[in-house]
């Protein structure tokens, strides 16, 4: 089997009302989805998406006329991309896909099929009032989660720290509480202040006191040392390593024992191929993998794959925050949208690659951009 042609299309859906993301303070009224698909001569397509894939088109040829199958060169390729142009790991996910409907089997089952199922917690996206958040964590409740996630992003944490204990009052005891704090990386336009480690065990120490199961990011992605710190002052979990793009990266904050809890993101930051071995390496320093997924509906099945396949952490993410971020928005260039069962499981998907197909009306509907490269071009 070969690879005869690499194709990218991009989809832009409106949001109306527009969604207020926490770390973004400018409304984001469109939605962009990118989708790779990698041909063969053998019929089979792989497809993979979760980042805008800039950097990719120029380089197609790289990949034209090789084996699907040498999955360490084509992540040897698409790092080298990485350095030079930006993220196309959606490229490594196409090439699961493919390998798993070559295989007929779906991925987590290629990548060690240590669990068939994961609690998802849900993985709230904006800020709104504690009597809001309080509501809406009722509803989780209701709907079967077992964990939600709570961004903080006011100018006073302390108003941050209101939301926690209007939940926890709320919920008691029926679900446990993260806290994403957003300070380990920014938006180009984002000029604010970030905690300084004072400050992360000041906030790290109120939320011990409210039983939140981790706090993320509450410092710099690269101040590996001073999370080292903060882990050592605080008895809750840290968390982080989402945007950390370079496998280096985590090779120093293993070392220093920075995290409890790595959240490397297959789509943003070296695939399946790449991620696979960041698991390995924490999980056999005695931390959890539990990634980031926060890009679209298929980038929520690879890492879910991913988490399937090795991870030993109870809960895996799941972006949700109804009906400013509804799985309708996020999983539009899907058929069928993916979303817990009444235990608050994610299940393995039974058909073979990532275990998606595409809504060919929404994809038609909502393109802007295509391109193709291949043999027959």
């Amino acid at each position: 089997m070969k690879i005869t042609g690499i194709e990218i299309e991009q989809y832009l859906l409106p949001l109306d009302p527009p969604f207020k993301a926490a770390w973004d303070p400018m409304p984001r009224k469109n939605f962009a989805s990118t989708l790779v698909f990698v041909h063969t001569d053998a019929g089979i397509t792989g497809v993979g998406s979760g980042d805008l894939m800039m950097g990719l088109q120029g380089h197609e040829h790289l990949f034209i006329g090789q084996d699907p199958f040498d999955i360490e060169r084509h992540h040897q390729i698409i790092s080298n991309i990485d350095f030079h142009y930006g993220r196309c790991w959606p490229l490594d996910l196409a090439l699961w896909d493919l390998i798993g409907k070559a295989t007929n089997q779906p991925v987590y089952k290629l990548l060690g099929a240590k669990n068939q199922e994961i609690y998802a917690y849900a993985s709230t996206g904006e800020m709104v009032t504690p009597e809001v958040r309080a509501e809406r964590a009722l509803q989780f409740i209701d709907q079967g989660f077992k964990a939600m996630k709570i961004r903080f992003h006011h100018k006073d944490v302390r108003e941050d720290i209101k939301v926690v204990e209007s939940v926890r009052k709320a919920v008691g005891n029926r679900l446990e509480i993260m806290v994403d704090a957003n300070q380990g990386w920014k938006m180009p336009w984002d000029t604010d202040r970030v905690w300084d480690l004072k400050k992360a065990i000041e906030v790290g120490r109120e939320l011990e006191q409210l039983n939140v199961f981790w706090l993320e990011e509450p410092l710099p992605c690269h101040e590996f040392e001073a999370m080292a710190k903060l882990r050592d002052k605080v008895e809750i979990r840290i968390a982080g390593g989402e945007m950390n793009r370079n496998w280096y990266d985590f090779r120093e904050m293993n070392r220093h024992q920075s995290l409890d809890v790595y959240q490397p993101d297959v789509a943003l930051s070296g695939g399946i191929t790449g991620v696979k071995k960041i698991a390995e390496m924490v999980q056999a320093n005695g931390a959890w993998f539990s990634p980031h997924t926060w890009t679209n509906g298929i980038g929520v099945l690879a890492n879910l794959q991913l988490a399937l396949g090795v991870s030993n952490c109870p809960f895996l993410e799941f972006p949700y925050d109804p009906q400013a971020w509804a799985i309708e928005r996020r999983d539009f260039i899907q058929a069928e949208p993916l979303m817990i069962d009444n235990n608050g499981l994610l299940r393995a998907p039974a058909k073979p690659g990532l275990g998606f197909e595409l809504n060919r009306e929404a994809i038609m509907k909502y393109r802007i951009h295509h391109a193709y490269v291949g043999e027959t071009e």
